[in-house]
């Protein structure tokens, strides 16, 4: 699968694109910059032993990728989804997006709309197919080598859509579960400010999440 990853030279986004470079997909890495990108993704395909990977402008990215994945800061939306509306219709558009505040009174703070996913549907319109999914897998975890050990939440409205990310999912030895519409997604996002503070309070940097009972 080729996938575009806007936002892909930050740790997540790039984590993101190692992870899946190593199973088989082909990975464009999207930046404001292209040459940022170009960089970042010269350095990921080494890693990743020579798999491909491209460096475009995230622009260009959302073109050219069949699924189109949002590592983006949250307060980096509203500037960049508008150029890769077009670019995103009727694709696959996975939002791993999470709006935190560092250093003020909330950690987690949800737009008007309950969600950055919800956000993100707004602004690139109902023809976009967006999935919430990613937000708890910390960036030090798909830096990694080692199996990934915690469940993959996922929602969004599109059943077809959330298949595809199943098996994106799958193809990093994940389990993954749906938990319903994308009205879920802030829940899923508030998700990971908690796995921060417990970060923060342990001293680690991989808690993740499991779910019981299935």
């Amino acid at each position: 699968m080729k996938i575009a990853i806007l936002g892909g030279t930050g740790p997540e986004g790039a984590g993101l694109g190692l992870r899946w470079a190593q199973a088989g997909h082909e990975i464009i890495i999207g930046s404001r910059q292209a040459e940022r990108a170009k960089t970042k993704a010269a350095e990921l395909s080494q890693r990743a032993h020579g798999a491909t990977i491209l460096g475009l402008s995230n622009r260009e990215a959302a073109k050219a990728g069949d699924v189109v994945v949002l590592a983006l800061p949250a307060g980096g939306l509203a500037g960049t989804l508008p150029e890769v509306k077009e670019a995103c219709r009727g694709k696959v558009v996975v939002s791993t997006v999470v709006p935190l505040t560092f250093g003020g009174p909330r950690l987690f703070t949800p737009p008007p709309m309950g969600s950055a996913a919800e956000e993100a549907q707004a602004l690139l319109g109902p023809e976009a197919k967006v999935v919430a999914a990613f937000h708890h897998i910390a960036a030090h975890e798909l830096a990694s080598e080692h199996p990934i050990d915690c469940d993959l939440l996922m929602c969004g409205d599109d059943a077809a859509a959330k298949g595809t990310v199943a098996e994106l999912g799958k193809s990093m030895g994940l389990r993954v579960l749906d938990v319903g519409a994308l009205t879920n997604a802030g829940p899923i996002e508030g998700i990971t400010a908690l796995l921060a503070t417990i970060n923060r309070r342990y001293k680690i940097k991989n808690s993740g999440i499991k779910i019981t009972g299935l």
